[in-house]
Parts: C-alpha cells; structure tokens; sequence
C-alpha cells in the first residue's frame, strides 16, 4: 500500500482529464475490442444432404472455421450418396493476412498506448526533456493513424470474401451430391457475424481516435511552439514598426511647422517693401 500511495502521490494523474491523456485511453480501451472481437472468433455453419437413399442421408453436416480464417484448412465430411461412402471436403480461400495484419497493429497499438499512458502520469518530466518525447509521440501516432486505415480497410475487404466463402449455398457448389438431381441439398443454419462486423467498426474507430490526437500531440512539440512564437513575434514587430512609423510622422509634422513659422517671421513684409519707396518719393 504504501508503494501505490507513493507513486499515486508522484503521478499527474491531472493529464487524464486532458484530451491527451484521455485519447490515449481510449485509444488502449478501443485496441482491445479491436483484437478481441476478430483474434476470438470462432464460427460454425450447417448444411444438409439429403440423398435419395436415406441410410446415406445426413441432414446436418457441421462446418466449423475461426481466426485466422485460413479456410483452405478447414475440413468437413459429406456423403456421397453412394454405397454409404463419404468425402472430406475443404472450404476456399486464405483470408489469414488481412486478419493477422489487423490484429497485430490492435495488439501493438494497446502496448503503445498503454505505456504512453504511464509516461504522461509519471514521467511527465522526461517526456517534455528536450522537446524528444513529444516528437517520437507525433511521429508513432501519424504512423498508427495510417496503419489504422489500411489494416481496417484490408480487414473489412476480407471479412466480406469470407462471408461469401462460407455462405451455405456456395459451399453446396463444392459437394458432388448436390450436384445430382434427385438429391437435396439445403442450408441449416448461417454463421454469425456479429462479432466480425464489431471488429471493423472498432478498427475504423481506432482510426478516427488516433487521427484526432495528433493534433493535441503535435500541440507539445516544438513545431507547434515554435509557430506560436513566430506568429507573436512577428505581431509584436508589425506593432512596433507601427508606432515608429506614428512617431516619424508626428516629428516630420513638427519640424515642418517650424520651418514655416520662421520662414513667415524673418519674410520682409510686403507692405513695409511698398512703404518704404512711396514715403521716400513723399519727402521728395
């Protein structure tokens, strides 16, 4: 106990209630559904062959696939309707890397934010050291971002051909029983497909979150304070010139002014340059 309360008291558990920190923790929350809802799934389907000889008849053939979706795998047995012989059939396709891709960047974006997450409570200090730490954040998160978008894109791509792959009435295309006319071949029950659908609506949000937090990572790094000083320096600078420029005319103003009050004092007046003649030719 005393070691919790010490680092409890040491934390700033404060930046939890900024959108940083409260992103990140989303983000961990979202990584997790992400890889649950796709790395857990399991699915079944049934079908049913219903031969013209009853004893070789069976009404409900199970066909069980699940993650990675390497369905090419996955095996199933149906009758031939001939002399009680069975096959063993396989579905088609590969859907593995698309899902492996998708689940491997849930997993690593939970780890992330997962220790991002402790950094900001308790290494508050050293992620601010020489601007280091919040670089690597904006640069790992614009990373995740796009990671996001291609990995849930590719995912949804192949969660829609595994939906086809194993439809029942394309896997009745891949037994030679149905193909016969006077058996009958039907579907008994579908997959669900909940939990896949789930999984792609948690990539793509995984995608909005991590997109939306760069910019309030980009806002602790020094690109984003160093705009912030050049916009107010540069404002600071045009407020000056402005008032310089006020100032030089203001003074221009001023000496103008005198230079007309004394050129009009020590100007001859005109009268008195009249005057003077008129009274001379007077006394003449």
């Amino acid at each position: 106990m005393d070691t919790a309360n010490q680092l409890a008291s040491a934390g700033t558990f404060q930046v939890l209630k900024l959108p940083l920190g409260f992103i990140r923790v989303l983000e961990w929350l979202f990584a997790i559904f992400a890889f649950a809802t796709c790395g857990g799934y399991s699915g079944q389907l049934r079908v049913s062959v219903d031969c013209r000889e009853k004893a070789s008849s069976n009404l409900s053939i199970a066909i069980d696939f699940a993650y990675p979706f390497r369905l090419h795998q996955m095996s199933f047995e149906v009758p031939v309707c001939e002399d009680l012989r069975r096959e063993r059939l396989f579905l088609t396709g590969d859907y593995s890397s698309s899902a492996e891709f998708f689940v491997t960047i849930a997993v690593f974006a939970f780890l992330y934010s997962f220790v991002a997450t402790v950094i900001y409570i308790f290494f508050q200090n050293k992620y601010r050291e020489n601007n280091r730490g919040p670089l690597i954040d904006f640069v790992v998160t614009v990373v995740f971002s796009f990671m996001w978008l291609v990995s849930s894109s590719a995912w949804a791509k192949a969660l829609s051909d595994v939906k086809v792959a194993t439809n029942p009435d394309e896997v009745q295309l891949l037994i030679s029983a149905c193909k016969v006319q006077t058996n009958k071949c039907g579907s008994v029950q579908e997959p669900r497909w909940s939990g896949l659908n789930t999984s792609v609506v948690f990539g793509f949000l995984n995608f909005v979150l991590w997109a939306g937090n760069i910019w309030f990572v980009f806002k602790e790094t020094g690109w984003h304070k160093g705009a912030g000083r050049f916009v107010g320096g540069g404002a600071t600078e045009k407020q000056a010139g402005t008032f310089t420029q006020q100032t030089y005319n203001q003074g221009s103003f001023d000496r103008s002014g005198s230079c007309n009050t004394q050129g009009d004092l020590g100007q001859p007046s005109e009268y008195g340059q009249v005057g003077g003649p008129s009274a001379y030719a007077h006394q003449m």
